[in-house]
This record gives C-alpha cells, structure tokens and sequence, in this order.
C-alpha cells in the first residue's frame, strides 16, 4: 500500500513540475520573450548598420559608412521627427483637413529628400578622396564639421514645425473651449 501512495505521490509531482514547466514557458511565447535568455542592449553602444531601420528617410547605407555614430543617432533622431510629422499630415487628411504647405514645410521637406542625400553622397565621396590620397584629414574633418551643421540645422527645422503644430491644435482647442464657454450661459 505504501509503494502504490509513494509512486502516485511521485507521478503526482512529476506531472505537476511538467505542466507547470510547460505553462511557464507558454506564458514566455505568448509575451515575445525566451525563458532563459537576457538580451540587453547597451544605448551608448556603437549603432551597427545592418540593424538600422529607416521609417520615412530614404538614405543610401554606402553613404552612412563614413559618418559617426553621433551623427547616425542624429539621423535616427530626425527620422523619428519626420515620421511624427508624417502622422500628423496623414491624421489631417483622415478628418478631411487640408494643411497648408508653407515655406518652411516646404524647405523642409526638399532639404529632406534632396539635399540630405545628396550631402551624404558628398560626405562619402570626401572621405574616400581624403583616404585613397592619404591627404591631411583637415578636409575629412570640415566635410564632417560641414555635415553636422546640415544634419543640426534639419532638426531644428523639424523641432520649429513640430512645436508650430502643437501650438496650433492648442490654440484651436482654447477657440473652440471659449466659443462653448461663451454659449453656455
């Protein structure tokens, strides 16, 4: 009698450690993870080409293989922006809303799909000429100083129009919070 309790003790717990194993690690799938395996990622960590993912800018990869990994967050930088502003001209079009493109949107938004890569294109071919040459790196290092006033002055850009916007919807939300106010006595 104590051998069959001691052996249904023992399936018992054994079943119960299986399906709790297996339960665990359904639980881990479900939510995108793998028990066991810690993947952490430094921020300060060199950014790797291969991995860098573009959500609206257009840039030839050959051409980022020069730049610094300060300028290759900068550029991840404005894209996120771009992208930002991308979402809010499509949410206008959404709610049937026509935007006005002015002047500085428009600049922008050469700046963005022409002028960028065609910097970059230049950067790139700086510091091949600079290397193939073995001249002084004065020239590698102006291409570069010259890149990240470029790369500056598009974000800047970008943080004026983002700013604009949500001032613009907040002013349009006091309007519309004054006009009800006003009606309601």
């Amino acid at each position: 009698m104590s051998i069959v309790l001691g052996v249904g003790i023992a399936v018992t717990t054994i079943t119960t450690i299986y399906l709790g194993k297996k339960g665990w690690q359904a639980l881990h799938k479900a939510v995108g993870i793998t028990p066991g395996i810690l993947v952490y990622q430094d921020p300060n960590a060199p950014l790797s080409l291969s991995s860098m993912t573009w959500q609206q800018l257009n840039l030839d990869n050959n051409h980022l293989k020069c730049l610094s990994d300060h300028q290759l967050r900068q550029l991840q930088r404005i894209d996120e922006k771009v992208f930002d502003y991308q979402t809010y001209q499509k949410e206008l079009q959404a709610q049937k809303m026509t935007s006005v493109v002015n002047e500085q949107q428009f600049m922008l938004n050469k700046m963005l799909q022409v002028r960028l890569p065609e910097m970059l294109a230049s950067h790139h071919l700086a510091n091949i000429s600079t290397s193939s040459k073995n001249i002084n790196s004065e020239k590698k290092a102006e291409a570069s100083e010259l890149l990240q006033q470029v790369l500056n002055n598009i974000e800047q850009r970008l943080d004026v129009l983002l700013d604009e916007m949500e001032a613009q919807h907040l002013q349009d939300l006091r309007v519309m919070k004054n006009y009800i106010d006003s009606h309601d006595s």
